[in-house]
Parts: C-alpha cells; structure tokens; sequence
C-alpha cells in the first residue's frame, strides 16, 4: 500500500513539474517549457506567471494648479491591490524601473521619459507641458511578485476647460516614410486595412541601418494611442534583429484612428516618428 501511494506521489509530481511553463511578463505570448531569456524583448522568463491584477497608482503634481510651460512635479506612489501598502521593490523592465508616456489630446506631443525612484516608495519627475490642454500619460512598471503593468491617468492644464469627448482630433490617415534624426522609416500593413480585434502585422524598413543599436533593451519600441485617448498599445518588435527590417504584431482593440509612435536609436541618437492607422470595425 505505501508504495502505490509513493509511485502516486512521484507521479503526481512530476506531473507538477512537467506542467511548469515559463512565460515572458512583457510579451505573455511567448512561452517555454525551460527557464531562458524572451527572445523579443530580453526578459527573464517566469514558471507560472500570475494572473495580471490591476496595482492601484496615485498620482499627484506639483503645483496642483497645472501650468502649461512651466516646470511641473509628477509623484507617482503604486500601492498593493491585496493590502494597500506602498510597493517598494520592483522589477527592472528595458533598463529602468519606470517608464513613462505623456501624450496630449490632439496626438501631437509625445514623450517617453523615466521618472527617479526614491529608493522608498514614490517616483518623481521634473518636466514641462508645452501648451494647454488634457494630457494621458501611461505609467510602464512592473512591481516585484505581480505583473507589468500599463497604467493610464490624464490632467488637464489649469484653466482648460474643452470636454475631451469635444477635443478628439481629426486624424487623416498617414503611412507615408518618416524621417527621423539619422534614419527614415517607412511602414507597410497587413492587412492594408486593418481590423479590430484582428492581427495586424506591421513591417518596418529603416534607411539607413548601419549602426543600428537597442534602445533601452529593445530593438523598437511602439506606443499606439486612439484619437480620443481611451486605447492605449506598448510594444516591441516581434521580429528584429538589428538590421533594416523589423515585424511587429499588434491587435487595435476597437474601430478608431490610432498614432503610432515607434522609435529606434542609431548611432547613440534617438529617432521618433509617427504614423496614422486607421482601424475599421470588423462586421
């Protein structure tokens, strides 16, 4: 009797552990039965990732009379979802701790920029809004023990008074090559016009290559905002290799006209440029 019950302990446990699958926290889609690096966009491979909880975010500015060009303090505090106490260790994602979006309501001003950590619980940056209006800004982190995170908040400069929902820009389509600081870009789709709720591959040829280098731990990196700031897509290449073509794959949620930020850094300098995708319903 106990050794039937030991085979069925043993057997049970390896079953345990042939069931563990390492899976890659930025790009959940790539999994492996072996521990290992991803290899889209480097990230330690996790056995079992837990199931992605929402971590709540308290922003405050300083001052809380929002100016426009005029230095501003951003303070973001990330708290547990379970307990409500402040988190205070987190996972190095792209080479930072913390990355951050802001985008204005009209789509025109971007920035990826990476608040400092106090080492306590809060991270802070100094900047500067260029003119008045609603700003999202989309909060990259990712807390020890959960799951990367993507949160959204949005301000409004002092005295702004436009709803949003009357604010939404009139975006023309726009896929025609882009010339950053050293290179070019240009962007083919597939398909040509794409779905929602449906992949859409997005295949990107740089002019020139040549020197070519990651830009904080990824080959590209990819923002996609709607144009009434409600969707939001942070992505890396789903193909790349450090020359002159690159894949990404991205589904748009919802029927809308979504910029497309993506950048690339060649030789020490950074290149952004932007695109206009629109998305049509899927009937």
């Amino acid at each position: 009797m106990r050794r039937v019950l030991l085979c069925t302990f043993v057997a049970a446990l390896l079953c345990a552990q042939q069931a563990i699958e390492f899976v890659c926290p930025m790009d959940r889609d790539v999994r492996s039965k072996t521990p290992g690096k991803c290899p889209r966009c480097g990230m330690t491979l996790v056995a079992n990732l837990p199931t992605p909880v929402e971590y709540p975010v308290d922003l405050k500015v300083d001052p809380p009379e929002i100016p426009s060009g005029s230095p501003i303090t951003l303070e973001f505090r990330i708290a547990d979802p379970k307990t409500g106490a402040p988190v205070t260790h987190f996972e190095i994602v792209h080479e930072k701790l913390f990355h951050l979006f802001i985008v204005s309501q009209d789509l025109q001003y971007f920035a990826h920029v990476h608040p400092d950590f106090d080492g306590e619980a809060a991270f802070r940056l100094r900047t500067s809004l260029p003119k008045p209006g609603t700003y999202r800004l989309l909060a990259d982190f990712y807390p020890t023990g959960g799951t990367p995170q993507l949160a959204p908040k949005t301000i409004t400069t002092a005295g702004y008074t436009a709803p949003l929902e009357a604010s939404i820009p009139q975006l023309a389509p726009d896929l025609s090559p882009k010339h950053g600081e050293n290179l070019e870009a240009s962007l083919k789709l597939d398909p040509p016009e794409p779905l929602a709720g449906k992949k859409t591959m997005l295949f990107v040829h740089l002019t020139p290559a040549d020197g070519l280098e990651q830009y904080i731990g990824a080959w590209a990196h990819l923002l996609a905002v709607s144009d009434d700031l409600v969707d939001t897509i942070h992505s890396h290449p789903f193909i790349a290799d450090g020359g002159p073509d690159m894949q990404f794959n991205i589904f748009f949620p919802r029927e809308a006209e979504y910029r497309v930020w993506i950048q690339f850094q060649r030789k020490g300098v950074v290149n952004t440029v932007a695109f206009t995708i629109p998305v049509e319903e899927l009937r």
